[in-house]
């Protein structure tokens, strides 16, 4: 470009013919007439092309790209995987000229044009945004795959992060349960994507069928549920960038780390939470806090009222054996409901079986499959007519390991089943504490038998009972004396009978 403009000037300015310049600048005559008849403001050099150890391998990566510009983001492949696979098939070329690569290819408009938005704006208590996303954790001794609610005001930016084992109704309910008690009340709406837990199916535009029992919360908590439209997540961007930000800080240390059960984690990720509105500066005013931005907006929330009752009911027959049956997983009831139809109320983590308007079974949720539960005190009524079934009955070997050891030692003796049955029917009675207590003394003692352990129950039910002499009129004319010559002599009496 600077010979070009030296050129034009000893031409155009100073009038200096060809030969001359070219005797000057050293260039050919030929070079110097075409430059200053093409007009061009700077020098047009070709571009060397040296060969590439990628050529050979472009129209395969080029593929690559183009299906993944079709796919989610979250399905795309990284550079990495894309080096790894060119690596497969025999690429000996460098990481960063695949990257080059890309980059050029993308530049050029092969990958997807990234949109624009328009930046929005919620009043204080006006709204809040909630998304799932999938992570995984170690819990109870192995990697599960989890589903984690996250819920953030539109305006403070306050979220919360809740994980459960699956994606349904129950768990839906109880995360707007404990995120708006975490902020400490209510937003009059609540943006939400199409999700299957909330939309029973989408129509013409903005219209939605959606699902009773969202109805129902949504009536409880007072709050007007919003759906975005189809494939437009940006209306809901601040709780997607949550997604994105709590998986790069929070979720790194809890994907790290193994926990017990899912309440450990969940108590760690409400700690967390707090942690970081203490720590976080509000995006719109970097001079305040998350935690100083809800205090400004709490007073906009509507009250929080009780607890939404947030189970979804499905009717269940009861076998034979006293068992229902929920996702490949058996729950035993009171034998004395066999046969009948009972309605099962689903929890997040805890099942509850009602027959009418009484509850007659709780257990807590497994979301494992092919698993029998059972509480063996729904079959004591069942073993007072039928002792036999206690030796081999599959419930009772639930029982406490005291109730377990004497067991052992009253069905060595004669009748011992029977026996065994009249201890477990004084746990209704007098309360399984009471009953421990009493066998766990019996058994240091060494005399085992039903009698005594219903004679210590009892006792330790009525320490201070005293019994009372009973009051009467009659008067004894002759105080009995003790003679033992009496009883000799009924002998002699026996002795002449028998002869």
């Amino acid at each position: 470009m600077v010979m070009l403009a030296k050129i034009r000037r000893m031409h155009f300015r100073d009038g200096l013919p060809l030969r001359e310049i070219a005797k000057r600048t050293g260039l050919s005559r030929n070079t110097i007439r075409r430059w200053l008849r093409s007009g061009q403001a700077e020098a047009a050099y070709p571009r060397r092309h040296s060969p590439s150890k990628l050529e050979p391998y472009q129209e395969q990566l080029v593929t690559w790209l183009r299906a993944d510009s079709h796919r989610p983001r979250r399905d795309q492949r990284t550079a990495k995987v894309l080096f790894a696979q060119l690596q497969a098939q025999g690429f000996p070329g460098t990481y960063t000229r695949v990257t080059a690569f890309i980059r050029q290819w993308k530049a050029a408009g092969g990958g997807a044009a990234r949109p624009a938005f328009v930046p929005l704006l919620f009043p204080p208590g006006e709204a809040f945004q909630f998304d799932w996303s999938c992570e995984y954790a170690f819990v109870a001794g192995r990697r599960m795959r989890l589903e984690v609610a996250h819920m953030k005001l539109a305006c403070s930016r306050a979220f919360w992060l809740v994980a459960y084992p699956t994606q349904s109704h129950e768990m839906l309910f109880d995360a707007h349960t404990r995120a708006l008690s975490a902020f400490g009340g209510i937003p009059r709406r609540g943006i939400y994507d199409n999700m299957k837990t909330a939309v029973d199916g989408i129509g013409h535009g903005r219209e939605r069928r959606v699902n009773a029992r969202f109805h129902a919360m949504a009536s409880h908590y007072l709050f007007a549920g919003e759906f975005c439209n189809r494939a437009a997540g940006w209306e809901k961007g601040r709780v997607e960038k949550n997604v994105q930000d709590r998986r790069r800080q929070i979720w790194i240390e809890a994907g790290a780390r193994h926990w017990s059960d899912l309440a450990s984690l969940n108590d760690w990720l409400a700690q967390e939470c707090r942690a970081a509105w203490q720590e976080l500066a509000h995006p719109d005013a970097p001079s305040i806090t998350v935690a100083e931005a809800l205090e400004d907006e709490l007073p906009h929330l509507m009250p929080m009222p009780g607890r939404f009752d947030g189970y979804i009911e499905q009717p269940v027959r009861i076998s034979s054996t006293s068992l229902i049956i929920f996702q490949r997983n058996r729950y035993s009831v009171p034998c004395g409901h066999a046969h009948a139809v009972a309605s099962l109320r689903i929890y997040p983590f805890e099942l509850v079986v009602v027959v009418g308007d009484a509850v007659i079974a709780r257990h807590r949720r497994s979301f494992e499959r092919d698993r029998v539960h059972y509480d063996w005190q729904h079959y004591i009524a069942l073993v007072q007519r039928k002792p036999g079934a206690l030796r081999d009955g599959a419930p009772f070997h639930t029982m406490p390991e005291p109730l377990r050891q004497l067991q052992q030692r009253l069905l060595r003796q004669p009748h011992g089943d029977r026996a065994m049955a009249k201890v477990l029917a004084a746990v209704p009675v007098h309360g399984l504490e009471a009953v421990l207590v009493a066998v766990e003394l019996v058994l240091e003692t060494g005399a085992v038998n039903a009698e005594h352990v219903l004679n210590v129950v009892g006792r330790l039910q009525h320490p201070d009972r005293v019994v009372e002499s009973v009051a009467t009129t009659m008067v004894l004319q002759h105080t009995p004396t003790s003679d033992t010559a009496r009883y000799d002599g009924l002998r002699e009496e026996a002795d002449h009978v028998d002869a």
